[in-house]
């Protein structure tokens, strides 16, 4: 049984999968995961024909989701994965029905990165499409955590971390004019650090 499942879905995040067992991006045919890795999260939608694209900074991580999509879909272009940073997309506006963004938004070095992060991510949905995101937040924590200035922080577990709270990501879907399809979720590890996912429609 463990077999079938990694071999549909991967190590997929559990949020994620969440999404796709509610059915949420049934018509999400063009996807991209900005910060892909070795494409853990891109398995399920390799395996059912999306026009699947990702991309990374770290070049073996692109080599690594290139065979993978090779084995899993071989009509899935490899130029559909390159070495790119998440503030520089190379992908024209409103290409995606769905943008992904797992564990990438809390690296970013400054309130201002963390805006081109996701105001990139953001041009690059199409109209009708879905935002997936899952960053460190300090909703939970707020006690816990050190100031180092540029919006980050050292958390209890001695990672640093750019963090969110909700009040700023309720601005953030003000400022973007999306609307929530899900309420916003935080996973509190031992308070140690928060993981919180966000998940954004685009009107």
């Amino acid at each position: 049984m463990q077999y079938k499942l990694q071999h549909t879905f991967g190590k997929i995040d559990i949020y994620l999968f969440d999404q796709l067992l509610k059915g949420t991006f049934e018509a999400s045919e063009k996807v991209l995961d900005a910060g892909c890795g070795d494409g853990r999260n891109l398995v399920y939608f390799l395996n059912n024909g999306c026009d699947v694209y990702g991309i990374d900074t770290n070049p073996d991580a692109i080599e690594a989701i290139k065979v993978l999509s090779k084995i899993l879909a071989p009509e899935n272009p490899t130029e559909n994965f390159s070495v790119a940073k998440t503030e520089d997309l190379p992908f024209s506006d409103g290409y995606f029905d769905l943008v992904i963004s797992s564990a990438v938004l809390h690296f970013a070095e400054s309130k201002a990165h963390f805006e081109k992060m996701l105001f990139e991510m953001w041009r690059v949905l199409k109209p009708g499409g879905y935002f997936f995101a899952r960053l460190a937040s300090d909703i939970g924590i707020e006690n816990k955590v050190v100031q180092l200035g540029n919006g980050r922080y050292l958390l209890p577990d001695e990672s640093e971390r750019f963090l969110v709270n909700e009040d700023m990501l309720l601005g953030y879907n003000h400022a973007l004019n999306a609307q929530m399809y899900e309420p916003i979720k935080t996973t509190n590890v031992q308070n140690r650090r928060c993981m919180t996912t966000w998940c954004l429609h685009k009107a």
